[in-house]
């Protein structure tokens, strides 16, 4: 031995390191650690398949078109734009133009504004330099493209005062202002974050004279949470570890809320007033304000324009507005009023306990945001929301049955009601009555001496019995926008208002009833302000079928109904004083009538239920049904090609996108969100961020609205995109709720018209709009802790459904497709609305998604929607798959393997639910930009994702490690053996 250790010349070798049994263990672990980390990883992978093309791009796909076809025209949209980039560019110079229509000219004292080019600005406030450009949530804004108030208003030709934005810009931070945080209130905070006007240096200060200072007065919101309503009883209570003392709090006073001016506002507002020239305030925030103290007494200002959310560009037209290089025509969608506490809503506005409810839903795959309980609001206003309140107790008051109110002092600024740099006057020429129909003609004339655009505004006023159907004194029934008029011009407008709009649902009756009576139809500036009226005589009738589809009417939410009527005061015009709503408390379940049970699929199953026929070779393509009608026996036969995987797997993994079905033809879709265009939760897109629907609604402009759709259908065209989580579609129940900027109105008809506006623009352009969230989702508060959403009957119908009534109903586009085998290009008017979202909160005492009356009767069988439906986003396991299918929901929004799938799938009933719903979904896609560049018969293939190749040149070099360890190991095992051998046979 000692001999074989020496080299040839003599010289010993070093010894070799003896192999031992932790060598082979320690090398055959890290191969075995290789192999699992790859097996996972490969699992994992796979199982977030769709995550990861949504994040890190998906697979590319070619379309392989059948021979004869090459020379067919397949660009069923004008694709006018070759990438994003200038997409973006063209939407940003639009946005603008909205904000310039939409902002609302609130004040304008002694012809304060416009200001003259060059007038020397000293902007000041916090938000002055912070502005709010959007919300949190799924209307997050990427504020890093985003236009700032400083430039805006230097484009527009304003010296802007430099020491003054400068030193705020800089310390504004020092400040903590509200945080809206997502279904998380610990962690929120309501502060304002005014800096306090002792704070500003001395040479800021004495900058400010001689100036126009334009103070800006910000409030945001997001998705989650609402706006507190006591900031001293949310402070004191401890609700969140972010929301605790400061200077600020130290001038909180008994009964402040977010929406009111504080202390330091107030200050800064004297200070500006003492120094200069004249004070312009800004208000940038999607909900009103209380600025009662800013039109008259010691805090008057000059002059005061809505400016809502900004958005990616909001800020040029804000400037252009300022100088008058744009004249505001911006209406208000919500009546401004002067204390919110004293609103019908504020006393039951969030959410009260059942508190005998526990362990409901406590072990689903996310119990610590459910709670396992349940809560409850109850809307006892009942119609009476907004200016359908205020408006009626004038009229009450002026009958003498509402003592005490008076709309001066109640009301600082009406609904609808805007200012302008000219004058104009309206006439309301004619009004005339046919079976259908009330039809006014109504002209406007500019008497000014600017150009500018006027609102014409028709309402109308039902004859009210006491003790009868509820009925507001006023709620418009029309309106229309004057297109620029010169000094001196006029222009004409025809309203028409349907006859069956003027009736109001009976539950008695289960149908919409029009009482014989008087209706008065007026014309007025505002909700207040009339400038003339006609009286009809209308015979009584009533409506039992829809107007759309002619279906049978009948009550869908009688349980509703029966609890609103059993265990609530509802507001009622016999008696406001009497009936005021009282603030809900804390109760059990038991005490009216509830039993909350988890949803069991097995309990719901049709015995009689016939298997669908699955897995057919009929040789169909989706392209193939493109333009073909929905009940289309050619549907059949392509539906009956579906397996069961294919429509488990696709219905249940749809977070931004929908899955390809290859059997089919089925392109992968996306669909981004969200209200302020193509935005989301996962971060900016490079597209567009639009100014909060809130100032879309001011414009009261449905044309400009169109083309504000067919731009995002444009960005979608030139993004890939093929559908949108929007518009949000909600009402503005309460100046409080934490999402009103990205919900148009509390009206129901303007929210409608202009979504319906929007949607049938983005559907011209192919991209497909989820009109969200349906229905009653008008709160954040405890939105996800199983909310039942009281409401009668009426107000649900009247008020909350209203919106996407029409929007389904009015939504249209000229659809495009190829109508035989030569090639030939038709046309065809198709729905525009093909796209919904159900809610997060439940509709009496079912979640929204699952509620049948809500998702099928009403929605598909009265209204006659033929689309699809997604869930808010599932992460919470009350939101029961097998019930949104069986309720009329489709689409899950959510990763399939974060949530467990649909159960019963080999059973005929959910069978057939499964494929009704991709039914609705693929007509849905057929119909849209999806299918650009397909003729029918050809098919879709995909490659690999460029993560996917990553992911198996990773296992790549994991498995050659393993493969290194793993020899390593079996070398040591072999020298362990041999050596265990050696020892044995000595």
């Amino acid at each position: 031995m000692a001999e074989t250790a020496k080299k040839q010349d003599g010289k010993p070798k070093k010894p070799r390191k003896p192999l031992t049994r932790r060598t082979f263990i320690g090398n055959a672990a890290v191969s075995a650690g290789l192999v699992g980390v790859t097996a996972a990883a490969n699992v994992g992978t796979n199982m977030f398949r769709s995550l990861l093309d949504h994040y890190l791009g998906g697979r590319p796909s070619t379309v392989t078109n059948v021979a004869g076809s090459e020379s067919w025209d397949t660009a069923y949209y004008d694709a006018q734009y070759r990438g994003r980039a200038k997409a973006t560019a063209d939407a940003e110079t639009l946005v603008a133009e909205i904000m310039g229509e939409g902002a609302v000219l609130l004040k304008n004292e002694g012809g304060a504004l416009p200001l003259a080019a060059g007038t020397e600005v000293s902007l000041l406030g916090r938000y002055a330099a912070d502005p709010i450009y959007g919300g949190a949530g799924s209307g997050t804004v990427d504020e890093s493209s985003c236009v700032n108030f400083y430039t805006g208003l230097s484009n527009a030709g304003l010296a802007l005062n430099d020491a003054a934005y400068t030193w705020t810009a800089e310390n504004f931070s020092t400040y903590p202002k509200a945080s809206i945080t997502m279904d998380d209130p610990a962690t929120a905070s309501y502060y304002i974050g005014e800096i306090p006007w002792s704070a500003y240096p001395d040479d800021v200060k004495n900058s400010l004279f001689g100036t126009t200072a334009v103070v800006v007065i910000g409030r945001g919101g997001g998705e989650g949470g609402d706006l507190s309503r006591d900031l001293l009883a949310d402070l004191d209570s401890g609700v969140s570890s972010n929301f605790t003392e400061n200077d600020e709090t130290s001038n909180y006073v008994e009964g402040q809320h977010q929406l009111e001016l504080c202390q330091e506002e107030k200050d800064l507002i004297s200070a500006a007033k003492a120094s200069c020239d004249k004070v312009v305030v800004l208000v940038n925030a999607s909900t009103p304000l209380e600025l009662g103290a800013l039109v008259d007494g010691e805090y008057a200002v000059d002059a005061i324009l809505c400016v809502g959310s900004l958005g990616a560009s909001g800020a040029t037209g804000v400037g252009q507005v300022l100088t008058g290089a744009v004249n505001p025509s911006g209406k208000t969608t919500d009546i401004w009023a002067s204390d919110f506490t004293a609103d019908p809503t504020f006393n039951n506005f969030g959410g009260k306990h059942y508190t005998d409810v526990s362990g409901y839903y406590a072990s689903n795959y996310n119990s610590s945001a459910a709670e396992g309980t349940a809560y409850f609001v109850e809307y006892k206003e009942g119609v009476y929301v907004g200016y359908r309140f205020y408006e009626t107790a004038a009229a009450e008051a002026a009958a003498g049955t509402y003592a005490g109110f008076d709309y001066d002092s109640a009301v600082v600024f009406p609904f609808g009601y805007g200012l302008s740099y000219t004058t104009f006057s309206q006439a309301l020429d004619s009004v005339e009555a046919s079976a259908d129909a009330i039809t006014a003609s109504v002209t406007i004339t500019n008497t000014g001496s600017a150009a500018g655009k006027d609102v014409a505004e028709l309402y109308y006023s039902a004859p009210y019995v006491a003790g009868g159907v509820e009925k507001p004194a006023v709620v418009l029934g029309a309106f229309g926008k004057t297109q620029p008029l010169d000094p001196g011009s006029s222009e004409t407008l025809t309203l028409e208002v349907p006859v069956r709009a003027l009736a109001s649902w009976s539950s008695e009756k289960g149908a919409y009833v029009l009482g014989a009576g008087d209706y008065v139809i007026s014309l007025r500036t505002d909700s207040h302000t009339v400038v003339g009226s006609e009286t009809l005589t209308l015979d009584a009738q009533t409506f039992d079928t829809d107007s759309a589809t002619g279906a049978k009417l009948s009550n869908q939410f009688d349980d509703m109904t029966e609890h609103m009527q059993s265990y609530c005061e509802n507001l009622s015009r016999s008696d406001f004083a009497g009936t005021w709503p009282k603030p809900a408390e804390d109760m059990t379940a038991e005490s009216v009538g509830l039993s909350f049970e988890e949803y069991d699929y097995s309990q719901h199953l049709d015995d009689g239920a016939q298997m669908p026929t699955t897995g057919a070779s009929n040789g169909l393509q989706l392209i193939d049904v493109r333009g073909l009608d929905y009940d289309d026996e050619a549907w059949d036969a392509l539906l009956d090609q579906l397996s069961v995987d294919d429509m488990a797997g696709m219905l249940n993994d749809c977070a931004y996108n929908t899955g390809a079905v290859e059997s089919i033809g089925k392109p992968e879709t996306t669909e981004p969100d969200g209200p302020a265009g193509f935005t989301s939760l996962t971060g900016p897109t490079g597209n567009c961020s639009y100014c909060s629907e809130f100032i879309m609604a001011q414009t009261w402009n449905t044309e400009l609205m169109g083309r504000m759709g067919l731009m995002v259908g444009q960005e979608a065209l030139a993004s890939g995109y093929n559908g949108w989580y929007a518009p949000a579609m909600n009402t503005h129940r309460s100046p409080f709720a934490g999402r009103n900027f990205e919900y148009y109105s509390e009206d129901p008809l303007l929210a409608g018209k202009i979504g319906a506006a929007v949607v049938s623009g983005a559907a011209t352009n192919g991209c497909y709009a989820m009109a969200k969230h349906f229905a009653l989702n008008d709160q954040e508060s405890y939105r996800i802790q199983h909310i039942c959403t009281w409401a009668s009957e009426q107000a649900t119908r009247e008020i909350y459904l209203r919106p996407f009534e029409i929007t389904v109903k009015e939504a249209t586009c000229e659809m495009k497709y190829i109508a035989d085998d030569a090639g030939t290009v038709k046309t065809k008017t198709m729905p525009g609305c093909t796209g919904m979202m159900s809610s997060f909160n439940y509709v009496g005492a079912e979640w929204s998604g699952g509620r049948k009356s809500l998702c099928t009767n009403v929605l598909r069988n009265e209204w006659g929607f033929t689309g699809c439906m997604i869930t808010d986003f599932n992460l919470y396991g009350y939101m029961e798959k097998n019930q949104a299918l069986a309720g009329g929901t489709d689409l899950q929004l959510t990763y399939s393997a974060m949530t467990p799938n649909f159960k019963g799938t080999n059973t005929a009933t959910v069978v057939a639910q499964m494929r009704e719903a991709m039914h609705r979904t693929l007509f849905t896609v057929a119909n849209s930009n999806a299918l650009q560049g397909m003729a029918p018969g050809s098919k879709v293939s995909y490659g690999t994702a460029p993560w996917q190749m990553g992911v198996w040149g990773g296992s790549a070099v994991l498995l050659a490690g393993a493969a290194f360890f793993g020899y390593r190991a079996y070398k040591a095992n072999r020298t362990l053996a041999a050596a265990k051998k050696d020892e044995d046979s000595e």
